[in-house]
């Protein structure tokens, strides 16, 4: 990576979702998932910073317009514990899992419809 460019690109500061009900949504993230609610932005969203100082971030539109996101991949240390407690806790994840030689992953889905991994890398993270 190229280092020292203050007009290049430097990594991703957050990764966000449009939600419909910011609180719904806060909740789902916070009480269920345990992700570090670090910011709020009134009725408009919230924002998570994960150990690794990463950023996951929920706002709605000033119009109340929204599609659908995905693509978030959740890293976890331990896999199965991991699927086990989300689906106690009434997350809904595919019952298939996909086994890789890289990596574990669960399809889940958020109170709003948006989609995410449960991620677990074999060789641990960097």
């Amino acid at each position: 990576m190229q280092t020292g460019k203050k007009d290049w690109i430097l990594g991703v500061d957050t990764t966000t979702y449009l939600v419909k009900d910011v609180e719904r949504a806060k909740k789902f993230y916070r009480d269920v998932m345990g992700l570090p609610l670090t910011s709020e932005f009134g009725n408009q969203g919230c924002e998570f910073v994960m150990p690794d100082n990463t950023a996951f971030s929920l706002w709605k539109m000033d119009d109340g317009s929204w599609t659908q996101g995905n693509g978030v991949m959740f890293s976890v240390g331990d896999f199965d514990a991991a699927v086990d407690r989300y689906r106690k806790a009434g997350v809904k994840i595919a019952p298939e899992m996909e086994d890789t030689p890289a990596c574990k992953m669960g399809f889940a889905e958020d109170s709003e419809g948006n989609t995410f991994i449960i991620h677990f890398r074999k060789n641990g993270r960097d």
